[in-house]
């Protein structure tokens, strides 16, 4: 957490950026070129007896630090010729900094001569790198010594040399494999099952792994019936489903399908490396759209943009710091290169994929969107299936020795967690801890008073999981990994990532919860992925919508930010933004940082503290998340088998819609199939610009119907409405009103909201939503079908088929059916069903001529029986 509390900070250190440019008397000349005849340049710090604790604010200017004493300053001047980055695989200036001791903590920023901050990297990463992208100009290298010790670095920064593959010299192998060679570069072609494929290069001729099984978990099985064939210009393979080209002057791949006349991607020009990177060039289409790269902040949609792929600390939008080695494009194909070294991605009208290392190692998979991530998450992981209290709201704060908030004791928390309980509102889980000098006392006492208010026990980790056995005895079952510990990102979060979640299952029977800041490929099989500490900002809602749609596109299923940021605090627009994250599948208050953005005087976050009308809109939304559990732990269930998230941008379920691309449906998306939010991100009451694909699409809290594609503007969303719409044809199950938590809840009933449309059917799933029983196939489905045509509306309820420990034997069944008019008559198998009056709640039915919604209220029924209900009109 230490780079992300402070990095709101960081705009006060711009200020003294022209104080940099001044020159500073050390070790080595503090200035250097990077030109035609300077492409290399090396410096040494002094060295420093410790680290300062602290970031860029905490560094005096540099006339009050002229030999570099406290912070490392180092000026840099790039001077290349126009178009030097258009096709470089390293895409600008490397930047690194190696220290004698490797394990000391250090931050890196570079500025450019406005006082822009351009690159930066934190850690104990050896060497922590960073790239100065399309350098040119003169740039301003700020290094903070955090945490070092008697220790000092060498910096270096050069200008990248490219060369291309020459003419193809040499093509042979079978059964699947090929060796091909163009002079000293050698690659390999490996045909995989599900038409997938294996390309490796080496410009040295020397194949490696060198992200081993860390990231690639499961590897594809080969496909060995492949046949070759001389086509004159290029070699062919030929696959079940697939023809790569090996084209010979010069050396170039070409991947096409079958009938090796349609193309699914083609080189248009040869593999280029660089001083050490190696990018591919691709023909773009027309229409040709691309999408993943991780979570990218504020974007979904990467046509005409250039996407990063790296460890970051920006969590501002236009960063990166869950970003991912992948992507997926419309032309039928999406690629992961198998690597833990940084990538720029450049996706304007060649497309240009560059990692900063010389090799190519990338796997190539093909197939519509939602095959293309189903391919790639089973290569890398599928999202884990998450306890069902996860996907309850989480509560954040330190509690023993708080700087912020005075000192406390962990058991404080239980007052907190009253708090939720007393004023109606779900809470799964809390973290009582920070780790960054905040500990914990009485852990076991803290565990067992939380569980009194249905919610678990969790903790921050600073630096490690020394005493994690121990721990979880004691009732912790949630872990938050940060950046002083995870910081590195690359395979460093994945190896603490997989960590944490296995301490929590080798020592109960629960499943692993996780979250963290910083990540890479295969992190969506171990944890919740967030985007960091951010201010409070209308702005801050309005790009973190695309950012956590966008990501599912990378097989990404829980990514998701601080309700109400963490720093700042604000009434309306912290109301705003819980609205809409109530339907993210995970998400979290972070207390004990925040100031109200008018008295700046410190707030907390709980979704009570403002008073109404705030408290009864967030009551709203919470209990109303919480009443959908069954429909997004279903969805939960998906993800686990095809990696696809509930949370989806319109693209995904919509790629021939072109407005699904369009800058309206950027600000909306998908939870599941069925629900389309657009949330409001303006100090406004009324949403414009909100596109409605396909179909029927019903207002949720209205009833009016809408056809679609269609946009609507002028929607009336006064601040306790979320401009909400059901699809037609949905089948929602829901848990029972006033449902505030899922160990507590009224198992004896589940709910069903239908939107009948011609024939449709849902398959729900459960399980006993804590253990990992579910693996062993403990665990329950029901189909509910619905059928409407003409003056009937059939609801076919199948048994439930499975088992698995607290399935209720019967449950009452409550359908509320929209949009079908007042019936006439509502009838079962065991005959009419009266029509209820006033407060009577035993089975029967009433309707709402103000919604136009029946209620229909069913007998107790065997769950392991089928049944039906014909609403007659």
């Amino acid at each position: 957490m230490r780079l992300l509390r402070y990095q709101t900070c960081l705009a006060a250190a711009l200020t003294t950026v022209a104080a940099l440019a001044a020159p500073v008397h050390a070790a080595t000349p503090r200035t250097a070129v990077l030109d035609a005849g300077h492409q290399d340049v090396s410096w040494h710090s002094p060295t420093y007896a410790k680290g300062t604790f602290g970031g860029a604010t905490d560094c005096p200017p540099a006339a009050q630090d002229p030999d570099g004493a406290v912070c490392d300053r180092f000026d840099l001047t790039v001077n290349v010729p126009a178009g030097y980055w258009d096709d470089n695989p390293e895409g600008g200036v490397p930047v690194a900094i190696r220290w004698q001791t490797p394990t000391d903590d250090f931050d890196l920023y570079v500025y450019d001569d406005a006082g822009r901050q351009v690159a930066s990297s934190a850690g104990t990463a050896d060497p922590e790198a960073t790239v100065i992208p399309k350098a040119s100009g003169t740039y301003h290298v700020l290094v903070v010594p955090y945490d070092v010790h008697d220790n000092s670095y060498t910096g270096r920064a050069y200008l990248p040399r490219t060369e291309d593959a020459g003419d193809l010299t040499a093509f042979g192998g079978a059964d699947g494999s090929y060796e091909i060679a163009a002079g000293g570069l050698k690659a390999r072609a490996d045909f995989l099952a599900d038409g997938q494929l294996r390309l490796q290069a080496a410009p040295d001729g020397v194949l490696t792994d060198p992200a081993g099984s860390t990231v690639v978990r499961n590897r594809p099985v080969p496909q060995p019936d492949t046949s070759t064939f001389d086509a004159g210009e290029y070699y062919g393979i030929r696959s079940k489903d697939l023809v790569l080209r090996v084209y010979k002057h010069p050396l170039r791949f070409g991947l096409y399908k079958a009938d090796d006349r349609t193309a699914i991607w083609q080189e248009d020009a040869p593999l280029r490396w660089s001083t050490s990177g190696l990018r591919q060039s691709l023909v773009r289409g027309d229409t040709e759209q691309f999408f993943g790269g991780g979570e990218q902040n504020g974007s979904f949609s990467h046509r005409d943009k250039t996407v990063h792929v790296a460890n970051s600390f920006d969590w501002n939008e236009g960063g990166y710091n869950n970003s991912q080695p992948f992507y997926v494009s419309t032309a039928g194909y999406g690629v992961f290169r198998n690597t833990f070294a940084p990538g720029i991605y450049d996706f304007g009208p060649h497309v240009r994929t560059g990692q900063q290392e010389r090799r190519l190692d990338a796997y190539y998979f093909t197939g519509d969107l939602k095959q293309v991530i189903g391919q790639y998450t089973a290569l890398v992981g599928k999202p884990f299936m998450p306890p069902v209290y996860g996907l309850e709201p989480g509560d954040s704060d330190c509690y023993l020795h708080n700087a912020n908030r005075g000192e406390r004791h962990t058991q404080d928390a239980l007052k907190v967690a009253d708090g939720y309980v007393d004023n109606g509102m779900p809470l799964g889980w809390m973290l009582v801890n920070d780790g960054y000098g905040c500990g914990y006392e009485d852990l076991a006492k803290t565990g067992e008073g939380l569980r009194k208010d249905h919610a678990q026990l969790g903790l921050w980790t600073q630096d490690g999981l020394p005493n994690q056995a121990e721990e979880v005895k004691a009732g912790v079952r949630v872990r938050k990994l940060d950046v002083a510990w995870v910081g590195n990102g690359y395979d460093f979060a994945l190896n603490a990532c997989d960590r944490a979640k296995a301490g929590i299952e080798d020592n109960s029977d629960a499943r692993g919860f996780v979250w963290l800041p910083v990540s890479w490929a295969g992190a969506q099989r171990c944890g919740v992925l967030w985007s960091g500490d951010q201010s409070l900002s209308w702005d801050y809602i309005r790009w973190q919508i695309p950012t956590y749609a966008g990501a599912t596109m990378s097989g990404i299923a829980y990514n998701t930010g601080d309700i109400g940021s963490i720093y700042r605090h604000d009434p309306k627009m912290y109301a705003r933004d819980l609205q809409w994250k109530a339907f993210l599948p995970a998400v979290m208050t972070m207390d004990g940082w925040a100031r109200d953005t008018t008295t700046k005087e410190p707030r907390d976050q709980q979704p009570w503290l403002d008073g109404e009308p705030y408290t009864s809109i967030n009551r709203k939304y919470l209990q109303l998340k919480e009443r959908l559990l069954p429909y997004m732990y279903t969805l939960a269930a998906e993800a686990t088998r095809t990696g696809i998230g509930p949370v989806r941008p319109l693209a995904l379920e919509y790629p021939d819609d072109p407005a699904a691309l369009g800058p309206d449906a950027k600000y909306e998306f998908l939870a599941g199939p069925d629900f389309l939010v657009a949330p409001v991100y303006s100090d406004t009451d009324v949403r414009d610009g909100i596109h409605l694909p396909e179909g029927t699409w019903t207002d949720y809290w209205t009833g009016r119907t809408y056809q679609g594609p269609t946009t609507v503007n002028g929607y009336k969303a006064p601040l306790d409405t979320l401009p909400l719409f059901v699809k037609g044809g949905s089948i929602v199950p829901m848990w029972p009103k006033g449902t505030l938590s899922w160990e507590n809840r009224d198992r004896g009933e589940l709910d069903w909201d239908l939107y009948p449309q011609g024939d449709s059917t849902y398959t729900l799933y459960e399980d006993d939503g804590v253990t990992r029983r579910y693996a062993q196939g403990a665990s329950a489905t029901q189909r509910v079908d619905v059928h409407a045509h003409g003056a009937a509306t059939v609801v076919d309820v199948g048994a439930s088929v499975g088992t698995y420990t607290g399935k209720p034997a019967t449950r009452t069944y409550r359908f509320t059916v929209h949009g079908q008019g007042e019936p006439r008559l509502v009838v079962t198998k065991g005959g009419p069903l009266p029509r209820l009056t006033g407060d009577s709640q035993g089975p029967g039915w009433r309707y709402d001529p103000t919604t136009g919604v029946t209620e229909i209220r069913t007998a107790s029924m065997p769950t392991d029986r089928a049944f039906s209900v014909q609403v007659i009109h």
